[in-house]
């Protein structure tokens, strides 16, 4: 039976134009409600489907103003009490405060001008197919952003500054022993790196509820080629799992997630060449492994740090964090918008814009663990 789908094309959008003007001819403001529906609909599928970062961090609406604060507090203590004495807190003052505030980056947007004739003369939806680009293009910088806010965080101290605290700071493991880039794709160097992490963890007293990873795509099907002798796999669904290539369920209570998003050994996703021991499968385009771009506070539009591409590191290879980690704003949400009236008429077609205005920095350092390769870990920046 043929799968079938509640997407609306957009001959049926003039349809149900139509229908509402009673047989007559759509106003303008008709045609463009529909029209935003369906743009709406399809864009933020496109965004749900690739954006994985925003439901595994900290995240938070901005109502009014450019930024919000976060709250981070550190450990306290069990003391006896003395009778007779007032209870008025524990003698150290604990639990210390440590405030974070996360500010709304630039808007952020990514759009497409349709023209009337090309949309006639193609025997495909168009208008569908652009929103849906639109919101993978979202979604891959919101992803990026926050994951770096991450790699930052497991590089820095603990915020809590007040006398006499030590509280942990963020973790970097090296995944595997030598000086190549190949371990990066071990499947034992990264299971032995995921029960370093998950005690990490436990030792920094890091919740054990809303742990995950994210790993380049390779990484993740190499462990999955290495099912059978380590037991990451759910045994009931493992064949089914297995050939659809969402065999892995977790390893040490941490939840495995794959993204071309992540900094990886100085790319977005993936690298070939060099010590990887990943050679091209064939002409991949220069869209595979993109180079890091800057994203400092001093880059135009960024109002955070997320760090130049050279803070970012050559040897980052995967990261493994609970939901503490970092914090993301929204003032806006993925939304469309779409020209029409005169602009349209002037123009012969409609320019397709989806926006979104959010921010991300990481919040507990703890809670932030940074897989490396290579001798030397990355940097704090």
């Amino acid at each position: 039976m043929a799968h079938q789908t509640n997407t609306l094309t957009t001959n049926q959008v003039i349809v149900g134009a139509n229908n509402l003007a009673g047989g007559q001819s759509p106003t303008t403001d008709q045609r463009r409600a529909l029209y935003l529906k369906l743009f709406s609909g399809e864009m933020f599928k496109g965004f749900q489907h690739n954006a994985i970062a925003r439901d595994l961090v900290m995240k938070r609406t901005l109502k009014n103003g450019k930024s919000l604060q976060f709250i981070y507090t550190g450990r306290t203590t069990a003391e006896y009490h003395t009778p007779g004495n007032a209870i008025l807190g524990n003698s150290d003052g604990a639990p210390p405060v440590a405030e974070k505030t996360v500010t709304v980056d630039d808007l952020l947007i990514s759009s497409a001008f349709v023209y009337d004739l090309d949309e006639t003369l193609s025997h495909y939806d168009l208008r569908s197919e652009i929103s849906r680009k639109i919101g993978y293009a979202l979604a891959e910088k919101y992803d990026r952003l926050i994951f770096r806010a991450v790699a930052r965080g497991a590089r820095a101290a603990s915020p809590v500054s007040a006398s006499n605290y030590v509280e942990p700071g963020g973790t970097q493991i090296r995944v595997g022993a030598t000086a190549n880039e190949s371990d990066a794709f071990s499947s034992t160097a990264l299971v032995s790196a995921f029960y370093d992490a998950a005690a990490a963890m436990d030792e920094k007293g890091v919740s054990g509820d809303g742990r995950v990873a994210v790993l380049n795509p390779r990484q993740y099907y190499e462990l999955i080629q290495a099912v059978g002798t380590n037991g990451l796999v759910n045994r009931d669904a493992q064949g089914s799992a297995l050939q659809g290539g969402n065999g892995i369920i977790e390893i040490a209570g941490i939840k495995i997630y794959k993204s071309m998003n992540i900094p990886f050994l100085g790319n977005y996703g993936t690298k070939y060449a060099g010590t990887t021991g990943q050679t091209s499968p064939g002409n991949t385009g220069d869209f595979i492994g993109p180079a890091l771009e800057d994203a400092s506070g001093a880059t135009s539009g960024i109002n955070n740090d997320y760090g130049t591409a050279a803070e970012v590191a050559a040897t980052s290879c995967g990261l493994i964090f609970q939901r503490e980690a970092a914090a993301c704003v929204e003032a806006i949400g993925p939304q469309v918008q779409v020209t029409s009236g005169d602009v349209s008429v002037i123009y012969q077609g409609d320019v397709i814009l989806g926006r979104l205005a959010m921010g991300a920095d990481y919040l507990n350092p703890a809670a932030a663990v940074e897989l490396y390769v290579g001798g030397t870990a990355p940097s704090a920046f």
